[in-house]
């Protein structure tokens, strides 16, 4: 994750190198104030440059906390061996695949959701009510590449988990993926994740506390796991709560990403209807974003 990040700032530096010339001679500069600049005077130049500079300390942040790592990469692929397990090679869904074959894209889709949901509702939470993001907001760095690097960071960890899954599944359980729905399974994840990101800053926005956070979002993702054919088939599941499985967003990426793996399938895999309510519900969690959004904490101390 983070050679692929340091891969795109060298990759726009060589694409702009008389302004990255210019900044390093500016910071090299004896006398000069250069180490005191902001990242944009130091080599970061333009809105990518500045996005990519942020998004690498993030992703340097996030691979030191292991509470993080445990449960955005390994706790997916915990389940994803129980449930294997004890299902072994029993046909399971409604298209009657190896379960092996069904559980690889549902615990996908709860790869995606942990880093894109779970853990960045919790971690925004915890800076706001701490005050990191008012230190941050307070910065020269514009808001909007504070929260662009975010959102690239979890996007390119979500992928990240998502293709460690695929690649356990093949390589461990046989679980063959056609090769002309990986593009649908990779543009599925990436939609997911942006969705899931802008909903994570939006559920954030009117969470109170800190002590709130972890709760809050266990209570809202571990029954749509159970009812959204993450956990168990939701063809077992009772009509109406089938019917409320599909009101919510787990279930349509959920339901994308078993959609590719369906032995036989024709084209590239996506589902356009299941993105578009994903699309959906990315709309509506911007305009609750927009509104109660706040970079300082919802609870003042006395």
């Amino acid at each position: 994750m983070i050679l692929l990040v340091r891969f795109l700032v060298r990759w726009y530096r060589t694409r702009h190198p008389a302004a990255s010339r210019s900044a390093d001679a500016s910071s090299a500069r004896p006398g000069s104030r250069g180490s005191a600049r902001p990242a944009r005077q130091r080599g970061a130049t333009g809105p990518l440059g500045m996005v990519m500079h942020q998004a690498g300390y993030d992703l340097l942040s996030f691979a030191r906390n292991r509470q993080a790592q445990f449960f955005t990469l390994l706790l997916p692929l915990l389940f994803l061996v129980i449930f294997v397990s004890i299902f072994g090679n029993s046909p399971v869904g409604p298209e009657q695949v190896r379960s092996a074959t069904f559980f690889v894209p549902g615990i996908a889709a709860m790869g995606v959701m942990a880093p894109s949901f779970v853990n960045l509702v919790m971690s925004i939470t915890n800076e706001r009510e701490s005050g990191v993001l008012k230190r941050r907001r307070a910065t020269p760095v514009a808001a909007w590449t504070l929260i662009a690097s975010r959102t690239l960071t979890v996007i390119t960890v979500s992928l990240t988990v998502m293709t460690v899954l695929l690649l356990v599944g093949w390589l461990a359980y046989g679980v063959q993926v056609p090769a002309s729905t990986i593009p649908g399974i990779f543009l599925t994840g990436l939609v997911g994740s942006a969705c899931f990101c802008i909903l994570g800053y939006a559920l954030a926005s009117v969470i109170r506390s800190a002590e709130a956070a972890q709760p809050m979002v266990q209570a809202i993702t571990l029954p749509l796991y159970f009812i959204s054919g993450v956990f168990v088939p939701n063809i077992n599941l009772p009509s109406w709560l089938q019917s409320v499985a599909s009101l919510f967003p787990v279930q349509h990426l959920a339901d994308a990403l078993h959609s590719a793996f369906v032995p036989g399938v024709q084209g590239t895999g996506i589902v356009w209807a299941d993105l578009g309510v994903l699309a959906l519900w990315a709309l509506g969690g911007l305009v609750v974003a927009l509104r109660r959004f706040s970079w300082v904490p919802a609870v003042v101390p006395a």
